[in-house]
């Protein structure tokens, strides 16, 4: 596999559009509840999806293979579009950019955890060595450069939100990686990529919109502060972070394979760091720096491990 100049760019394009995702969210969030930016944010991609996924919901026929299939493609709905970017936005109240994407880069860690708990893929050790370093990486982030305070748990909550939504991102890359039997082979439908993700956006969305709907009646929030400003910004996030990233990370990964992939997905931090010092002025600090180049090497070392 050679690393032309169009398959950079398709490796790169993803982590840029996801960094300002998580900058775009952080100013959007202060003139909408996190829950409900999510919320639209999938409305519009599935809209704007539909005309390119429509065959997965045109026909009877076609709204039968979903419904044989709802069971995994509601869950997949929930963690994929419904929770983790309803967690990341939450997470922005009270964490910063830069801080929820090096969270966002240890999913190493996780995928490696939850293979081994829930599917028995026992890791190699240089992988266990690889991951260690991203999880010290993250632990210095979550600590604020001071591995002391990890005693004392003194987390920041939007810093926890982003771990769970990590955990769950995992968990639903690894169903997609090990489907059920009649997403397998000659048993899974003829979807595309768009077609594929309008059958999760299906139920993601109305997982999305309960979600936002019950937060109003539990932690009710101001109303929302609707501005040109804000309707580009829901625009933007379900174009950009959702389809476009979504699109060209995909294709990226079936020419390069997920180990090279991996190594550029955690480039994300790096360009969150230049876009929040360079939009909202929160510039990084040492030990984000350390953190940086420990997810890195954590990530390079399990991956030559992986491919062994």
């Amino acid at each position: 596999m050679q690393l032309t100049p169009r398959l950079v760019a398709f490796l790169l394009l993803p982590p840029i559009l996801w960094a300002t995702n998580a900058v775009v969210g952080r100013i959007a969030i202060d003139s909408i509840a996190p829950l409900w930016l999510n919320a639209l944010r999938w409305v519009v991609a599935f809209l704007i999806l539909l005309p390119l996924g429509w065959r997965a919901v045109a026909t009877a026929e076609a709204r039968a293979q979903i419904r044989v299939r709802w069971a995994h493609l509601a869950v997949l709905g929930l963690i994929g579009v419904g929770a983790y970017n309803a967690l990341q936005y939450m997470a922005l109240r009270t964490s910063t950019p830069l801080n929820v994407t090096l969270i966002a880069s240890s999913a190493p860690v996780w995928m490696m955890l939850i293979g081994l708990v829930f599917y028995r893929v026992v890791p190699r050790p240089v992988q266990v060595f690889g991951a260690m370093m991203s999880l010290v990486g993250v632990a210095l982030v979550l600590s604020r450069g001071d591995l002391g305070a990890l005693a004392r748990i003194e987390f920041v909550e939007g810093d926890l939100l982003m771990l769970l939504a990590m955990i769950g991102w995992t968990a639903y890359s690894w169903m997609l990686a090990r489907p059920p039997a009649h997403m397998r082979g000659d048993q899974r439908p003829a979807w595309n990529w768009a077609e594929f993700l309008v059958a999760q956006c299906v139920f993601g969305v109305l997982w999305a919109v309960a979600a936002a709907a019950a937060g109003d009646v539990l932690i009710p929030a101001g109303p929302t502060q609707w501005s040109w400003g804000l309707v580009a910004a829901i625009l933007y996030v379900a174009i950009g972070p959702s389809i476009l990233a979504y699109r060209f990370w995909g294709a990226a990964v079936a020419e390069a394979g997920p180990a090279t992939a991996a190594i550029f997905y955690n480039f994300t931090p790096l360009f969150a760091a230049i876009l929040s010092a360079a939009v909202i002025g929160e510039w990084p600090k040492l030990y984000h720096g350390l953190a940086f180049a420990l997810i890195l090497g954590g990530v390079l070392v399990s991956t030559r491990g992986g491919r062994g």
